[in-house]
């Protein structure tokens, strides 16, 4: 007999043959005394299924097969599964679902094995679902379906036990949950809706209840320690045994209870808020409050809202306190009242400081953060002590620092130090122009007397400037500094002048600065007629200066000068160190010895006040050079000033101060004066780009160019675009007078 004339199997034998194989693999699971499959079972049983799928029709069983195939595990099912689970409850249940689920497996795994020829054509041709398919199915239909809702309010209860503290079976957890993914078969729909919608209702419930009773009962840091706690414990749960794409669904639940929805009510409680943190200087729980804060949507906009309140209240009583210091003191107790400014510039470095160190630490660096600092200190830096500006307290404070016998006595490192913090406190002030005018004022004045203590600190500080407000900013300032080196190669070269020439000899010893008008600040010059001496010295240094250049005009600064007089008293000969304007004075009394306020006002070609300053300095101040008729502490038009030839002083050599005049007033208007030329500039080059625009417009663009030096009035703007209309610059819209055109 041939191999083709095989006998049939019909259905029934064949299925028997088959259901003792099926019996067997079920004694197996159940673990009954059963020797395991040898591969002659198997190939037997495998055999069978292929005998019976290939027979000619209608002997051909493959349907049938795949029907019975499905059916032998609906079988077991109800018949043993189903009953074991359903008279188990809570963490019995659970295990003997794991038990159950993991036999499924193997059962699926062997039968699919038996049936495979099944799966690799008939299945394949007719797209139905496969074998495995085929058998997890069954388990998710009869047991899944029927008993999921009773396992996940097992598992919940389980995880409300550990979150109270009780030690729970964490690898049962895992594997219950496992099937709950498994079941899926590649989604995880069963995952999220059986299970994990509820764990997260719950997960939900269960913070809120706790965090009503924290937030009576706790302090901010110790809620902000338990909430830490919490999200640290939920994490850990994910990964021991909740599916990784629960993370951080599960943490927005937790954090929206615990942070979200009492976050007002946590940052202000009265005694531990966000306020008497910052307060009390708490940096630890500081940097809590961030980490957890910034998880939250909109979490840090509170934060950094108190934040900002808290920096602007402190800075804010600093000048408060700086404005009391000193309307107490008196006025004329000048140099104290210099003091407290010194003082509140001081402390508004240290506050600065302070909150920068916990924008970096505490606040990692946020953006948000430094926007608060910055907007906190434009609201008190921006605000005066005692009638004077910011911009001209940090000015003060900077040529303390520069100047030779400051009242600050540091060391080369922390003069660096302080002055980098100074440019920085800079950027928070609206009035950088009057901060430039008033600092140039003042290295002027450092430059000019040899006030100034170290060049490289100078030049540093320009440096600092120059990246902070631009190259405009600082190119006066650096060009003052380069010219004093340029004077005092010019005086060398002046003294080898006169060693070479003996006929130019300016009688007396000469030293001649010679600056750049355009660098400095203007200053008044008057035709001082100077005494016969002097007026030597004047050609003499005129002569030299035009050997070296035809061009150049110089205009002299008496104001600016100073001298060494010998002053013949009856008991001594002294030295008196006055100014040029002092010394034109004096020497009137070589030739006279009484005069009168006006005859001094003539021979000098002075104005009023310069008189009225120079005379009060040598006959009403500390030292009396001049004897005054009528002997009164004024200065008025009808005196007569004789020479004092009783005068004496402990000292051989003294220095006559004239007081200087109050320049705060003319830095102020020279200031407004530039302000109005860039206003001009800046409406012009809109304009010139945009050929028309309406004025709302123009006023904001305006603002936005020139904002980086100073804050531009509104009316400022208004009243310059008047003008250049005046000046034909620009032009109203004839339908519209509300738009400018420019007019090329």
């Amino acid at each position: 007999m041939t191999m083709t004339e095989r006998k049939t199997i019909d259905l029934e034998q064949g299925w028997e043959f088959m259901q003792k194989g099926i019996t067997k693999l079920k004694n197996i699971l159940e673990g009954l005394p059963e020797p395991q499959f040898s591969s002659e079972d198997y190939m037997m049983l495998y055999t069978t299924i292929y005998n019976m799928c290939t027979q000619k029709p209608p002997h051909d069983y493959s349907q049938q097969l795949y029907d019975k195939y499905r059916e032998s595990f609906e079988e077991y099912i109800t018949s043993t599964v189903l009953p074991s689970l359903r008279e188990k409850h809570d963490e019995f249940m659970l295990r003997e679902l794991v038990k159950r689920w993991a036999n499924h497996k193997v059962m699926v795994r062997w039968l699919s094995r038996f049936f495979h020829y099944l799966d690799r054509y008939f299945i394949a041709r007719r797209s139905l679902p496969p074998l495995n398919e085929v058998g997890l199915t069954c388990f998710r239909e009869l047991v899944y379906q029927e008993l999921n809702a009773k396992v996940r309010d097992a598992i919940i209860s389980l995880i409300d036990q550990e979150r109270e503290g009780e030690q729970i079976d964490r690898a049962l957890l895992k594997n219950v949950l496992d099937i709950f993914v498994e079941i899926g078969m590649g989604q995880m729909d069963y995952y999220e809706n059986d299970f994990e919608a509820t764990m997260l209702k719950d997960t939900a419930a269960y913070y809120s209840r706790k965090a009503s009773n924290w937030i009576l009962d706790d302090s901010c840091p110790d809620y902000m320690l338990k909430a830490e706690e919490c999200l640290k414990r939920e994490k850990d749960r994910v990964s021991h045994y909740l599916h990784s794409s629960s993370e951080p669904k599960l943490l927005e639940k937790v954090q929206h209870e615990l942070l979200s929805v009492c976050a007002n009510r946590l940052l202000e409680k009265e005694h531990s808020g966000c306020h008497a943190l910052l307060r009390d200087d708490k940096v630890e729980d500081l940097s809590r409050m961030f980490r957890l804060f910034s998880k939250i949507p909109r979490g840090l906009d509170p934060v950094s809202g108190i934040f900002k309140q808290h920096v602007t209240a402190e800075g804010t009583a600093l000048v408060k306190l700086a404005e009391d210091a000193a309307s107490n003191k008196k006025a004329d107790k000048k140099d104290v009242v210099g003091m407290q400014e010194q003082l509140f510039v001081r402390k508004v470095i240290e506050l600065h400081d302070k909150y920068l160190a916990y924008v970096n630490d505490c606040f990692q660096n946020h953006t948000l953060f430094h926007k608060a600092l910055k907007e906190a200190f434009e609201v008190f830096c921006n605000k005066g002590v005692a009638g004077s500006s910011s911009a001209e307290l940090l000015a003060t404070f900077c040529d303390n620092i520069l100047k030779k016998g400051g009242s600050e006595k540091l060391s080369d490192e922390a003069i660096e130090e302080t002055l980098e913090k100074v440019v920085k406190l800079l950027a928070y002030i609206s009035d950088k122009d009057l901060f430039a005018e008033f600092y140039r004022k003042k290295l002027a004045r450092r430059l000019l007397f040899d006030k100034s203590a170290n060049d490289d600190h100078e030049r540093s500080i320009l440096t600092k400037l120059k990246q902070q407000c631009g190259g405009q900013f600082t190119s006066k300032m650096e060009g003052m500094v380069t010219d004093l080196t340029l004077a005092r190669e010019n005086q060398t070269n002046f003294e080898e002048y006169l060693s070479n020439n003996p006929n130019a000899n300016p009688g007396i010893d000469l030293t001649v600065t010679v600056l750049t008008t355009g660098f400095w600040p203007s200053y008044k010059s008057f035709d001082l007629n100077l005494p016969a001496e002097m007026i030597k010295c004047v050609e003499v240094f005129r002569d030299f200066y035009q050997t070296k250049t035809k061009h150049r005009k110089l205009t002299w600064i008496y104001s600016l000068g100073t001298c060494n007089l010998i002053g013949k008293f009856e008991p001594k000969t002294m030295e008196l160190i006055v100014t040029t304007y002092q010394a034109s004075a004096l020497l009137l009394f070589n030739s006279s010895d009484r005069l009168s306020y006006s005859d001094i006002m003539t021979q000098l070609n002075l104005g009023d006040d310069d008189v009225v300053r120079l005379l009060h300095s040598l006959s009403c101040a500390k030292y009396k050079i001049l004897n005054k008729e009528p002997s009164t502490k004024t200065i008025s038009s009808t005196d007569h000033f004789e020479f004092n030839s009783n005068f004496t002083d402990k000292m051989r050599r003294i220095k006559i101060p004239l007081p200087p005049v109050d320049e705060k007033k003319k830095v102020i208007e020279d200031v407004d004066k530039d302000r109005r030329y860039a206003i001009d500039a800046s409406i012009v080059r809109i304009m010139k780009s945009r050929k028309v625009l309406g004025h709302q417009q123009l006023v904001m663009e305006c603002v936005e160019q020139l904002g980086r030096m100073f804050k531009p009035d509104f009316k400022a703007i208004k009243k310059r675009i008047e003008d250049l209309i005046t000046r034909d610059y620009l032009e109203r819209d004839k339908d519209n007078p509300n738009v400018f055109r420019y007019l090329a």
